[in-house]
């Protein structure tokens, strides 16, 4: 366990170092740190620490899902975080509100759609796993298309602002909204592990779960929050990147296994490896053009959960 975690660690500091010398143009670490070159080492580092955040905080949302809807299908935009987001970034572009008051929007977004879902998916007090997941189909629908008819209303500039919500982008350099995401993430994810155990129990079944003494359906509730809240965080600063809380948590969970107290940490820093290389290929595939990341992220993830898909049926 421990040496995994080192190979790791030291995967994750080389990623670092790739992420902060490599991109559109190519300058190494000693010229990055000459005086003339800070600016731009100073934007590199936020890129990664931005990635770290978005990889950390999806990867543990899909762990966290995974384990109490027991789906190996479920990720963090499965409650519709991520159409609610976009869906508010469009109202307030369209609205001509300012920039710096998007990620508010987008955030906005993110806890309506999973009010909606929660309410949806609520039966007798209690949340089925059936219910949530289609709730979330549905408002993820329904909030796609109303993103399709405002744009389809709207001019072409309003269009172009939405492409950076839409498919996701590491360019937030507001160290104020940086650091705000970061302690919801951070506090989240800490959360999350504060459960591992439960997640444990409630993984196998409810009823282990219960006779164990675990309220499985306040552990639900708890986590559905914690997760609503640190996807809809990551949105309002990246916006959409989807399969990360997906493909990590298979990868980790089939080298270090279920329990999520070697689970979560381990899944953290290969998410943070994984979003740092995804940014790197954005940026230099086709230099000076930087793709999306959300773009490289599902055209990876796509294969993979066609493969989960194929093999859970």
């Amino acid at each position: 366990m421990k040496k995994k975690l080192i190979i790791l660690s030291v995967i994750l500091i080389c990623a670092i170092l790739l992420g902060v010398t490599k991109g559109s143009v190519n300058i190494s670490l000693n010229e990055l740190l000459l005086e003339n070159n800070r600016p731009i080492f100073l934007l590199r580092i936020l890129r990664v620490i931005i990635a770290i955040i978005a990889g950390c905080g999806l990867s543990v949302s899909g762990i966290a899902l995974q384990a109490i809807l027991r789906n190996p299908l479920a990720e963090p935009y499965l409650l519709g975080t991520s159409s609610g987001a976009g869906l508010g970034a469009v109202i307030a572009i369209i609205a001509g509100i300012s920039a710096v008051y998007m990620p508010l929007a987008a955030f906005l977004g993110a806890a309506l759609s999973v009010i909606l879902v929660y309410g949806l998916s609520r039966q007798n007090n209690k949340i089925s796993e059936q219910s949530l997941i289609l709730s979330g189909v549905i408002i993820s629908i329904a909030f796609s298309a109303l993103i399709v008819f405002l744009v389809s209303v709207s001019g072409n500039e309003a269009l172009h602002g939405l492409s950076w919500w839409l498919w996701g982008s590491l360019q937030a350099f507001d160290l104020k909204l940086i650091s705000m995401a970061a302690l919801i993430v951070s506090s989240g994810i800490a959360v999350i592990f504060v459960f591992s155990q439960d997640l444990n129990a409630i993984s196998i079944g409810e009823e282990e779960a219960l006779h164990l003494g675990i309220n499985a359906e306040q552990v639900k509730k708890i986590i559905i929050l914690v997760v609503s809240l640190v996807s809809a965080g990551i949105v309002s600063i990246c916006g959409i990147i989807g399969f990360v809380g997906l493909i990590i948590p298979h990868m980790m969970r089939f080298i270090f296994g279920p329990n999520h107290k070697k689970l979560i940490p381990a899944t953290c820093l290969a998410s943070s490896v994984f979003m740092i290389i995804c940014d790197v290929i954005s940026r230099t595939l086709f230099a000076p053009v930087e793709v999306p990341i959300g773009v490289i992220t599902a055209i990876i993830g796509t294969p993979v959960f066609i493969f989960l898909l194929k093999r859970k049926l």
